[in-house]
């Protein structure tokens, strides 16, 4: 066990899976992506995420990649695993596993594709919390997962000792207002969006679990202690000035353009699990356009 996550605050990387040619985990690129976030100030490492492409892996991948994570990082900082699926009884092998090869935390997502009511979602979460010793964070993200959880869902699930916090990644404003109603000590709340992490955090988060971590590790978590120390116009500088970069990491899907400007920052080459497919032509040159505007690359 590393660091308590009951403390965390910042920026935490969804790092991204590097593959090699032959469509394996590359531990040596994962290791170097790894030190790269630690010597840029990351607060906290999420694997097996979306960005992680978590859902094309086996559970083994999953879990050698987990305990590499761990073993890297050796305590330095947090290290999260995400252990979501639509099936519960998955998850909550998943979530034994991963707490077994030393997490510090869980990222627990919605139940994808069988959408589930109102009571299956709570007992979705409510049965990897009763069962784990570690802290999770519920994860909302309608657009991938095709259902919510429920603001009377997070108002019950809040309460749970285990339930660490929530990573609000709708891009509503309007559901984040209602759900911060909800924060505490206890359970807090992360943007899952790297457009707005300044308005939420004004809304009571401690930070962004973020894709553009991945390329700029030390804005990232810069803007969010700007904001953490008071020093709102600058976390708000920061948060617009790279705009441009971050709506370019999304022009397709999630993660086709971040390991694309990764490749271009010397990373090694972007290579995806199918039904991912390699960056447009287009995709690529708005990626560039925006990365040598901020001068990460020439």
């Amino acid at each position: 066990m590393g660091k308590s996550l009951r403390d965390l605050q910042g920026s935490i990387v969804a790092l991204v899976t590097p593959f090699a040619k032959d469509g394996s985990v590359d531990f040596d690129a994962l290791g170097r992506l790894i030190d790269f976030q630690l010597e840029n100030g990351t607060d906290a490492i999420l694997v097996l995420g979306t960005t992680g492409e978590s859902s094309t892996m086996s559970h083994e991948e999953d879990d050698a990649v987990c305990e590499f994570a761990v073993q890297r990082v050796a305590g330095r900082v947090p290290v999260i695993a995400g252990s979501g699926s639509n099936s519960t009884e998955t998850m909550l092998e998943k979530s034994l596993s991963f707490q077994r090869l030393g997490a510090d935390g869980l990222l627990l997502i919605t139940p994808y594709y069988n959408k589930s009511n109102e009571e299956g979602i709570y007992q979705h979460f409510k049965t990897v919390l009763d069962a784990v010793d570690i802290p999770c964070i519920l994860y909302n993200v309608p657009g991938r997962t095709g259902c919510s959880i429920s603001e009377n869902n997070v108002k019950r699930l809040s309460v749970h000792p285990n339930a660490f916090g929530i990573k609000e990644a709708s891009g509503n404003i309007s559901y984040a207002t209602k759900i911060a109603r909800y924060l505490s000590d206890d359970f807090v709340m992360f943007s899952g969006n790297d457009d707005i992490v300044v308005p939420m955090m004004a809304l009571g988060a401690r930070g962004v679990i973020s894709v553009w971590a991945n390329v700029m590790p030390a804005e990232v978590h810069e803007m969010c202690q700007a904001f953490i120390d008071g020093d709102t116009d600058r976390a708000l500088y920061t948060q617009l000035k790279c705009l441009k970069f971050i709506n370019s990491l999304f022009c397709e899907v999630n993660p086709i353009p971040v390991k694309a400007a990764l490749e271009m920052m010397g990373f090694g080459e972007a290579v995806y699990r199918q039904p991912l497919g390699s960056i447009s032509d287009a995709g690529r040159a708005q990626v560039a356009e925006a990365m040598r505007e901020l001068g990460l690359i020439i």
